[in-house]
């Protein structure tokens, strides 16, 4: 397929699609919707190819609970998307939400060939946990400006 034929609009919503939807089951369906030298990064994370993407996918149903993507804004220009979501879980039994962003290049077929997650790491997560949250807090509170 040409770049002239692909319908980028099309595969950022067969793609939002498939994150809103996704189940173990569904993983699989990453290799077509991935180049296969795709390259993924998040805070947690920096991988390359379709494979080792599933494998983070698969991580996430194995360690948390009722995983959950909802997507809100998108933008596309060109064969570049930008896009705002709420990441849902549970992790022993205390639900979850991750607010973040992600940066996706399709390829000239229509496949992500890039994909960057974009998240607060510290305050979407580390600061939630037991035992590590109130050291997290506390960090953060030093560097915080005061208000006046």
């Amino acid at each position: 397929m040409n770049a002239a034929a692909v319908d980028y609009t099309e595969q950022l919503d067969r793609l939002l699609s498939w994150y809103t939807s996704l189940t173990p089951a569904s993983v699989a369906q990453a290799a077509n919707l991935y180049a296969a030298d795709a390259r993924f990064k998040d805070p947690f994370n920096q991988v390359q190819g379709v494979a080792a993407i599933t494998a983070i996918f698969e991580h996430m149903f194995a360690t948390t609970e009722a995983p959950r993507f909802h997507m809100h804004v998108q933008v596309l220009q060109g064969k570049n998307a930008f896009v705002t979501w709420t990441f849902d879980f549970g992790l022993k039994g205390k639900p979850y939400s991750v607010v973040g962003a992600s940066h996706l290049q399709f390829d000239e077929n229509g496949l992500v060939s890039v994909h960057r997650d974009y998240w607060d790491a510290a305050e979407e997560l580390l600061q939630k946990l037991p035992l590590i949250g109130a050291p997290v807090r506390w960090l953060r509170k030093q560097f915080t400006v005061p208000s006046a």
